[in-house]
């Protein structure tokens, strides 16, 4: 069940994201999807999710426009519902390489990435970056998050 956001919050584009993205199961299922996965079966079985919560995450992820369902029929089979990536969906992939980079700086498992980010054109690895608006990259213990436009008045 989801709870709704105070008005606090609802200013809070941090907390509006968690309110659709903020359960484990729905980061994994968009890690599976970015990797190509994109039916039901495919995901039960990578994350051995129970199947009413996998339903549930799908459904929520659906609702909010980050997948999208799509018919399919194989051969000989009845029509059923892939879940496709939208571009909402694919443009979660820095919050996902932002965790990927996090977990492996600050809970090692001791056998290295389980994930690598790279570009698809060269397969050459990539890393995420704060860039200045003079192009200049900014160590992320220099940035800060201050208040903006739509921030609730003091």
């Amino acid at each position: 069940m989801t709870r709704s956001l105070t008005s606090v919050d609802s200013r809070c584009s941090i907390a509006r994201s968690l309110e659709v993205l903020g359960q484990k199961w729905t980061l994994l299922i968009v890690r599976e999807a970015l990797a190509g996965r994109t039916r039901y079966a495919e995901f039960r079985a990578r994350l051995g999710i129970a199947p009413d919560v996998l339903a549930d995450r799908l459904g929520t992820l659906v609702e909010h426009g980050i997948l999208e369902r799509r018919a399919y029929r194989e051969a000989g089979e009845r029509e059923r519902e892939e879940y496709v990536l939208t571009e909402a969906g694919r443009e979660l992939t820095p919050v996902l390489v932002a965790m990927l980079e996090w977990g492996d700086e600050h809970r090692p498992t001791g056998y290295g990435s389980a994930a690598l980010p790279v570009d698809t054109a060269t397969g050459r690895s990539v890393r995420l970056a704060f860039v200045a608006d003079d192009g200049r990259e900014v160590a992320a213990h220099d940035v800060a998050l201050v208040r903006g436009p739509g921030a609730r008045p003091l």
